[in-house]
């Protein structure tokens, strides 16, 4: 791929993330964002039940030949499990692929706080698990702010990347007789959860980064470390590459591709104490949706009710345990919060086991 020539520097200083203003109505019409007046934006889901809208999709989808492949460049910012994972499955296909994140190794994606484990329908005939049931447990755990579409595509998806993380050699807990073990995790009634002890998300990673790191060794991925993006580039209303920067040298790239894929992490240190990893910010998302994405929902993030509060000044964070114990441990606090008492003295009808009443 070739690499134009390094941007001229801004002549201005950036405007402080806490205080951007929102675009003029005028400029954001003219790089194509979206002007919503009291009407939804088009999801451009299939005209199906949300049961049968990714199979529609998919069944209607215009395809790119093998031969072809080799023709497309694609884009992705981030190296965490989703990031990695994309990049080393297009690349398999036979696309050209260019890999940029912000961290000096893949492995420094946040995916690596993802303990407790994965869910996903494989083991179906456990103890009555099923699609539906996964559908249900994951919209309720999601507020219902899901779209429902989206969600038996991810429950339709699950047991494959249960197979294609252990065929990259995700050591994950295994019954007497070899088969993959499952687990109850995160309040969840039946066990569907696929884990590594309580360092899954550690192994995820690992494997996923492993994988990435094989093919740009073997030419298949151009991988970019410490490379962060500035800006998204739009043509005709589709992206069409970032402008990154080089934060060893501080040369500017535009970095040009047929499809960019953003897999840049999430954004909840936005608001003040999070389990997230301090280079977890919103910056990708947010100059994604300066160029014309939509953005709904920016206070619908994940929380830990079993992290560790901020005790000390010098934390950043709250410390995350594994959700697992939410299941494999109870927890529980005294029913009269004055009371005196260390925790073990406190008699079992005397314990609020609070998550399980909520």
């Amino acid at each position: 791929m070739t690499i134009l020539a390094p941007l001229p520097r801004a002549t201005e200083p950036p405007v402080p993330r806490t205080t951007t203003p929102s675009p003029p109505e005028d400029a954001r019409r003219s790089r194509g964002a979206p002007i919503i007046e009291g009407e939804a934006l088009d999801p451009g889901e299939p005209d199906a039940s949300p049961r049968d809208m990714w199979s529609d999709f998919v069944a209607g989808a215009r395809l790119v030949g093998p031969s072809n492949r080799r023709r497309f460049t694609v884009l992705v910012v981030g190296t965490g499990l989703a990031g990695a994972g994309a990049a080393v499955a297009l690349a398999e296909l036979g696309y050209r692929v260019e890999v940029i994140t912000v961290h000096d190794s893949p492995r420094r994606a946040h995916s690596v706080a993802a303990q407790g484990g994965i869910n996903a329908v494989r083991g179906g005939g456990v103890d009555g698990d099923s699609l539906t049931r996964f559908v249900k447990d994951t919209l309720k755990g999601g507020d219902f702010r899901a779209r429902e579409s989206e969600v038996f595509r991810l429950a339709e998806q699950s047991a494959r990347v249960i197979d294609y993380m252990a065929a990259l050699g995700v050591p994950f807990a295994r019954e007497y007789g070899g088969s993959l073990a499952t687990r109850s995790f995160g309040g969840v009634q039946v066990s569907r959860t696929f884990y590594s002890r309580g360092q899954t998300g550690l192994q995820l990673e690992i494997a996923a980064a492993s994988a990435l790191v094989r093919e740009a060794r073997a030419g298949r991925i151009l991988l970019r470390t410490r490379t962060e993006m500035l800006e998204l580039v739009v043509s005709e209303g589709r992206a069409a590459g970032v402008v990154a920067r080089d934060l060893v040298t501080g040369e500017s790239l535009l970095l040009r591709a047929h499809a960019v894929v953003l897999a840049s992490g999430g954004y909840g240190n936005l608001y003040f104490h999070s389990t997230l990893a301090k280079n977890s910010n919103a910056t990708a998302a947010w100059r994604a949706h300066r160029a014309g994405a939509a953005f709904a929902s920016p206070s619908f993030i994940q929380f830990h009710p079993t992290a560790l509060p901020v005790s000390s000044d010098w934390q950043a964070k709250t410390t995350l345990m594994s959700e697992s114990l939410r299941n494999d441990g109870r927890i529980w606090v005294p029913k009269d919060p004055q009371d005196p008492r260390p925790p073990g003295d406190i008699p079992e009808a005397e314990r609020d086991y609070y998550l399980e009443r909520r």
